[in-house]
């Protein structure tokens, strides 16, 4: 097997599992919270909002931090302390004795954060141009799908086992992670810039400073639009079903998060090959496009099962966007500074997720659940015309030039 594909397997795993850790907590936090000892239900629903959040709000502000490191002393090292240091912490979770030492060990778990943005800058820079967008598409589905399936896993364990298998499950799997990187990923690591640049030095060192905006708040538009049901799934969920389907509530809703998951694990090693030959600049606007539409009729589902269908449809179109902005982002940026750019885009996701998560449970509370897919729509549909004019025609002209 080549070296770029075992780094990917090993990569697409951790990064999977990682996805995961960070995501299981959610459909069982409100109970584990009250089984830490909180009884009222106003202080478990804004607790269970902070506990979920800090995690990932962290996250944001370090991803750049752990990118830079990644840039200077290596990628594999990044990923082996990420991993390790997440199994650690993820596994003294089950062990929390109060939701304030909960809050605090989420709080670490997001500090510690990184593995994504190394794999990523690995990937990118020890896989050659022809199989670039392959590889990083085929590593996008870990992130997206760990995220999506994650919520269900753990609320699966949580049923048949108990809430701290969760945390125990998820930190054994993301030691294994460490292992297999230990001894499978190879690095051809050399270091190019020896200077502790600071962010502004960084920041004028991007060739392409424009366009790299452009696919950072690309970033942001995806994880805001495929995070902003998650508020409302449950209770939209609940006003569709009828019948003896009232009694799998939990089941539909689970199903209906994770259909985009499954779709995206399909669709986006095929749109990464896809934009190894057409251009990633086309597969992201036609993916930005295609994804605004299908969020409309989300709007007018008449029961669970055409949410499920249309959320699945959903995750076939956005899965073009990440691996599409990931290939951009690698092609206008430096080698040495892969890593932090990187870190930027994760930044990017990451208050993508907690921004998609504030705005979903806004929009429903004061316009209606329906307007939350018309809201996210509008963004998709908005993105697209600003990647048509500032990126399609730019890079298509740059092509008709070199041909």
């Amino acid at each position: 097997m080549p070296i770029w594909k075992r780094n990917l397997f090993v990569c697409w795993f951790g990064i999977f599992v990682a996805a995961i850790g960070m995501s299981q907590i959610a459909p069982v936090l409100p109970l584990y919270i009250q089984h830490l000892g909180v009884n009222s239900t106003s202080s478990i629903a804004q607790l269970s909002g902070v506990t979920f959040g800090v995690t990932y709000l962290i996250s944001a502000v370090f991803s750049p931090i752990w990118g830079h490191f990644a840039d200077k002393v290596g990628r594999k090292p990044m990923i082996l302390r990420a991993s390790l240091g997440m199994a650690l912490v993820i596994g003294c979770m089950g062990f929390a004795p109060n939701v304030y030492v909960l809050i605090g060990l989420r709080l670490l778990e997001g500090v510690i954060t990184g593995f994504s943005t190394a794999c990523t800058a690995l990937i990118a820079t020890q896989t050659d141009k022809e199989h670039a967008g392959y590889a990083l598409g085929t590593l996008s589905t870990g992130s997206i799908a760990g995220s999506l399936l994650g919520p269900v896993i753990g609320g699966f364990i949580e049923e048949n086992l108990g809430f701290q298998p969760v945390f125990f499950i998820t930190g054994a799997l993301l030691l294994i992670a460490f292992i297999m990187t230990a001894l499978f990923v190879k690095e051809s690591f050399v270091r190019q810039d020896k200077k502790a640049n600071s962010i502004k030095k960084i920041w004028e060192d991007i060739p392409e400073k424009s366009l790299t905006i452009i696919l950072l708040v690309t970033f942001f538009i995806l994880a805001l639009g495929l995070y902003s049901i998650e508020p409302i799934v449950t209770v939209y969920v609940t006003q569709l079903t009828k019948g003896t389907a009232a009694t799998h509530v939990a089941l539909l809703a689970g199903l209906a998060f994770s259909a985009s998951g499954l779709a995206n694990i399909i669709s986006a090693p095929r749109l990464g090959r896809l934009s190894d030959k057409i251009g990633a600049h086309k597969v992201i606007l036609i993916a930005l496009i295609v994804a605004g539409i299908i969020y409309i009729p989300q709007a007018f589902v008449k029961n669970p099962w055409q949410l499920i269908g249309l959320r699945f449809l959903l995750g076939l179109a956005i899965a073009g966007l990440n691996p599409s902005v990931n290939t951009l982002v690698k092609k206008i940026t430096p080698d040495s500074l892969v890593g932090r750019v990187f870190g930027f885009t994760m930044s990017a996701g990451y208050l993508g997720i907690f921004g998609g998560s504030v705005l979903g449970g806004q929009v429903a509370a004061h316009l209606g659940i329906q307007y939350v897919f018309f809201v996210t729509s509008a963004l998709l549909m908005i993105n697209a015309i600003w990647v048509y004019f500032k990126v399609y025609k730019k890079l298509c002209l740059k092509e008709k030039v070199r041909s």
